[in-house]
């Protein structure tokens, strides 16, 4: 294989380091607002982006002077290890038996604690409230940690702009396979391969290869169907490196489609042009919505459009901000959202075209670059 005209692929330790040693101290800035003296975390992504740390169970308890992160044995050296390569000021306890005790010891005379009401469940609430702490004031909270998360830092862009790096070069590489008839299923399978080959650590989600009536569902699952002449082929995949994801969807059109088939292309690529230039710091999220949907409203198929223009994207595929029409977020500088409009009529198939672009202070920059011109590239013959 031969890497398409994009810059090299980069290791992820060659990468900017992230900024963990300030985060701590600006989730602590929220807790009089959010009434609480202290924040049990329990939200795996959270617990990553406070530590660094990449295991399956833990919790971490920040007070006003301290942050604790507790975990079991089997992260006994790696969470120790994640934390002190991060540079965060945390101390780390380890047990697998006497997690209560540490939670509680951590918990010493906080009156007010607070949990993430997004994350906790029904019964570990009132396992909190009943066995814990019968005595303290437990206190939900909403995307404080989220919340922070929004504004990349420099090492956070740069893994998701290597993730995304990835997926353009995954798809160059591929996108002649589509005239050999492949399945959805086996493309899929091959472009998550190709992924993972060229540095991604895992695809973001399960990669999306909808071909023809498949198409029309926009989040439909790859069949065995056999990609034909004809189809309109939905392709939404991402790659994620160092914990970061990427997301990016094209429609390709196999050989000759009918009139309708190329009206939608145009229209949703003309729909999404107009979202991604509208996407700059102090816009409303909902208002790039509108300007999507007004595109392909003209075009008669206001109907045809069956979900939000888009959302936010970091250690998680979906997070804050939503791009969507009941959307109360207004964009901000290091804000990482997609733009992917479609259209989706049953007869037809489907049309989406989605980049993920950075908020910058001029408006915004794309991460993802592939083509989005949607004819497959003829493999060369051999010599």
């Amino acid at each position: 294989m031969t890497l398409s005209t994009h810059s090299p692929v980069s290791a992820p330790d060659a990468l900017p380091p992230m900024e963990f040693g300030s985060r701590s101290s600006r989730l602590r800035e929220s807790f009089d607002h959010a009434g609480i003296d202290a924040l049990v975390v329990t939200n795996p992504s959270n617990i990553r982006y406070l530590t660094s740390f990449t295991g399956s169970a833990g919790v971490v308890v920040v007070t006003a002077g301290s942050l604790v992160l507790i975990t079991d044995g089997r992260y006994r050296d790696q969470a120790v290890d994640q934390v002190r390569a991060a540079g965060v000021d945390a101390e780390v306890e380890i047990s697998s038996t006497a997690q209560r005790k540490l939670i509680e010891a951590a918990l010493a005379g906080m009156g007010r604690i607070g949990l993430e009401a997004d994350h906790v469940s029904w019964s570990t609430q009132r396992r909190y409230a009943e066995d814990w702490f019968p005595d303290r004031e437990l206190v939900p909270t909403t995307a404080l940690v989220e919340t922070l998360r929004r504004r990349k830092d420099v090492g956070e862009l740069a893994r998701i702009e290597l993730a995304a790096r990835i997926a353009d070069d995954a798809l160059d590489l591929l996108r002649p396979r589509l005239l050999e008839q492949p399945t959805e299923l086996e493309f899929g399978r091959e472009l998550d391969l190709t992924m993972r080959t060229l540095g991604a650590t895992r695809p973001s989600f399960e990669t999306i290869v909808a071909s023809g009536p498949n198409g029309a569902r926009p989040h439909a699952r790859p069949s065995s169907r056999v990609i034909t002449e004809g189809d309109l082929v939905v392709i939404d995949f991402g790659a994620v490196v160092d914990g970061y994801c990427s997301d990016m969807t094209r429609t390709l059109a196999v050989g000759e489609v009918s009139d309708t088939a190329r009206r939608m292309l145009e229209v949703v690529t003309s729909a999404q042009a107009a979202g991604v230039a509208a996407v700059r710091p102090g816009v409303a999220a909902r208002d790039v919505d509108a300007v999507c949907r007004e595109v392909i409203t003209e075009a008669g198929w206001a109907d045809a459009f069956s979900h939000g223009t888009g959302h936010g994207v970091g250690l998680d595929i979906h997070e804050a901000p939503g791009v969507g029409s009941s959307s109360d977020a207004t964009l901000v500088v290091g804000d990482v959202v997609t733009v992917e409009p479609g259209v989706y009529l049953p007869e037809h198939g489907g049309v989406r075209v989605e980049d993920t672009v950075v908020v910058t202070t001029e408006g915004c920059r794309p991460l993802t670059h592939s083509t989005k011109d949607p004819t497959p590239i003829a493999r060369p013959r051999p010599a």
